[in-house]
This record gives structure tokens, sequence and C-alpha cells, in this order.
């Protein structure tokens, strides 16, 4: 059984759901759109670059969710993926993960974003297996502001699908012997480099020059493109 895994921001969303999320909020008021809107952009800007200090980034991303009863959190959610979310998911994004399913992989969506934002985008994408960052929550189900284990985020990827397979008891040589990984960003160049077809999503300039200096497929899941250059 091949293990296929997808990153989720810019690979299949055509766009980023932590960036849409803060969007969101300062669009309703919940947060100081200003000032949200700007430290947004810059984290995104600092992420694109490959200079993201995830820790400051996650602090930042975190702290609106403790200021707010969870099940409230929930509304806005449902919300925020009606509206933004779902204009991001293109026909070829269903279509590239239902042409995995019915060969029978396992499919598994790995993400820097934290688990909140990103767990109704994977039931909504049919998909079980999730690996994402995860923010501390109470007994209660809410949220501290702090983030707990190791981040999502470029070579923590990679510990943490060792980490998850283990828990599945799959051995990590076997399953990463007839592997994939679909990704945008030059951020993820640890797992790409793990699996056995790494395949370049829409991606970023960086990555779009090391996928051709490899030879690694390019892929577009944007609306208006699907086309695989071998």
């Amino acid at each position: 059984m091949a293990l296929t895994l997808f990153d989720l921001d810019n690979t299949l969303l055509s766009g980023d759901s932590d960036h849409a999320w803060m969007e969101f909020l300062a669009s309703r008021g919940i947060v100081d759109a200003e000032r949200f809107n700007r430290m947004n952009d810059q984290f995104y800007a600092e992420y694109l670059a490959g200079e993201l200090d995830i820790h400051a980034f996650l602090e930042f991303q975190l702290a609106p969710l403790a200021a707010h009863p969870r099940a409230l959190l929930d509304t806005w959610h449902r919300e925020y993926l009606q509206e933004r979310v779902l204009p991001m998911i293109s026909d070829h994004a269903r279509a590239l993960i239902e042409d995995h399913r019915r060969q029978g992989d396992t499919l598994v969506i790995i993400t820097a974003t934290n688990r909140f934002v990103t767990a109704p985008i994977a039931r909504e994408l049919g998909i079980a297996h999730l690996l994402a960052t995860e923010a501390e929550e109470t007994a209660s189900g809410d949220f501290t502001g702090r983030s707990v284990g190791l981040p999502c985020f470029q070579a923590g990827k990679v510990q943490r699908l060792r980490d998850w397979l283990e828990t599945q008891g799959m051995d990590w040589n076997q399953s990463l012997g007839d592997s994939s990984f679909y990704s945008d960003s030059y951020n993820d160049l640890p797992l790409l480099e793990c699996v056995t077809r790494p395949v370049a999503v829409d991606p970023d300039p960086r990555l779009r020059t090391l996928a051709e200096e490899r030879g690694w497929p390019i892929l577009s899941l944007r609306p208006a493109s699907a086309k695989l250059a071998l």
C-alpha cells in the first residue's frame, strides 16, 4: 500500500488556510484588523522566504484561540470554511485525492498549520490522517494559546511522520519505499527528499528551480490549470 502525503496550504488549497483564518477574524472585528493584517502579512512573507520563526508565529497564530470559548471558535470556523476555504479547493485537487484513493493509497495531510484550523478541512477533503502542529487544550477543550510537541514544520515534518508511522505499526523504510509527497514550498525540502516521488505543486520560485534541476514532476492544481510537466 503506497503512502501519499499532501501538504495543505498552497498545495491542496489554492491559498493559505492560516493566513485566511486570520483575515477572517480581522474581517469580523474579532481581532484588530490593522495590527493583525500587518503581522499576518509579515509572517507569511517570512514563510515564503524560508525565514519564518515558527515559535513566534505560533504565539501570534494561537493567541486568538485562547481568547474565546471553544464553542464560539467552532461556530466561526464553520463560517470560515464555507466563506474562505471551499473556494480554495479546486476540482483538480479533489480529483488528485480521489485518484490516489482509488489506488488504495494511505492518504495523509501533513501541514504546519494548527489542527484546529486544518482538521475540518481534512474532513472536507475526506482524508482521515492529519499531521499538524498541535494547539494545547485544557480539560474542557478550550485553548491555552500555546503549542505542544514538535511543530510540524520543515524538518519537524520528517520527525512527526516518523513518530506517526511508529504509532501505526508501520516501518519507516518500507513505508517510504513506495511514497509520494505533494508540496508547494521549499520549506518542505527535508520531507520531499525522503520520499520516492516528490511532486512540486504550484511551487514557490526556489522549489520550482530545484524541481527543474532534479527532474521532479511539477503539477498545477489551480482552477485554471492542471498540467503535469515531466
